[in-house]
């Protein structure tokens, strides 16, 4: 029995200047939500706009979400030690959902305080909530252009980059509404814009949360069947049998692999190659950095000319490390 196990990481260094910039990131964009909170807060109360007013609301979430990103950030960084042998990297993960968990429930407040405005409508001052709505568009439109480069890789930023987005659409709508509001004055604008953005909102949270309870489920990513990885290991001459695999993500760009296989070689030479071979052929076909095989041959120990004074049920480990 044979087990291997390989671990690629990426630099340290390069890894710590990655998260400073999306420390720094996070920080900038907290900044300019918290300003813009307390004006379009403040002027939604003043002019009356429903839409204003759920659009703040929909901003102080966002602040929220993106403080409990940052804290995610750093605890993620935390090496793994104790009981914590992966790690902290799926507090990040935790933080997405949280966040895509926070925007259905802003929606559908924002739903339910437009049906009571459309019972109970109020007069709307059109060219306050113009303002306002401008220069929300501005500051949304500069955060997503900080967030969006640091989004490929990382969960968390991702949610908080679609709290942003949906802000955006929200000035948008909130825009076209006092437009409508300040020329015709058709107060019921008010209200369908702020449907229109709960639904956005709503939608836009739902592949987060479906794709952060698929990590937290352990299912296999998107982007890997684990029948093709099956089928790829069987067509390796020398295996005969796979068992037990399973392939499960930690975080979204770190994907772990394990597999019994039993295999036929007749030296312990052999053996390596083809522990070499498969643990190549996995990495460079699905991307996969983390694997664990534990190889058992079908042949007899004598066969695998094992020393006699070795127990047959000798097990040897092999470890190697990718250096990315």
């Amino acid at each position: 029995m044979v087990s291997l196990q390989w671990c690629g990481c990426a630099d340290d260094s390069v890894k710590a200047v990655n998260n400073y910039q999306k420390a720094k990131t996070l920080w900038i964009t907290v900044g300019l939500l918290a300003i813009f909170f307390v004006a379009e807060w403040s002027v939604g109360l003043w002019s009356q706009s429903l839409s204003l007013q759920a659009d703040a609301g929909h901003i102080l979430s966002d602040i929220t979400a993106l403080a409990i990103s940052l804290l995610a950030s750093f605890l993620a960084q935390q090496p793994a030690k104790k009981k914590a042998t992966f790690g902290h990297q799926r507090i990040e993960v935790l933080a997405a959902l949280l966040n895509g968990l926070g925007l259905l429930a802003i929606a559908t407040f924002i739903i339910l305080e437009a049906i009571q405005r459309w019972q109970h409508p109020a007069a709307i001052l059109g060219i306050p909530m113009l303002a306002i709505a401008v220069l929300g568009l501005i500051v949304n439109l500069l955060n997503i252009t900080l967030l969006h480069p640091h989004t490929h890789d990382d969960l968390n930023l991702r949610g908080a980059l679609l709290h942003v987005i949906a802000d955006t659409v929200s000035s948008i709508g909130v825009i076209i509404a006092a437009l409508v509001v300040h020329l015709w004055d058709w107060w019921w604008a008010d209200v369908a814009i702020s449907i229109v953005v709960a639904t956005f909102t709503g939608l836009s949270a739902l592949p987060l949360v479906q794709e952060s309870l698929k990590i937290f489920l352990e299912y296999a990513p998107e982007s890997i069947d684990p029948v093709e990885v099956e089928i790829s290991l069987k067509s390796f001459p020398g295996v005969v049998q796979v068992e037990k695999l399973h392939i499960w993500a930690i975080s979204l760009d770190k994907v772990m692999l394990c597999a019994n296989l039993t295999v036929e070689c007749t030296t312990i030479q052999e053996r390596d190659r083809l522990l070499n071979k498969l643990k190549t052929h996995i990495h460079k076909t699905f991307n996969i950095a983390e694997i664990t095989l534990q190889l058992t041959s079908s042949q007899k120990p004598s066969a695998l000319q094992i020393h006699p004074l070795f127990n047959q049920d000798l097990v040897f480990m092999l470890s190697t490390r990718k250096t990315n």
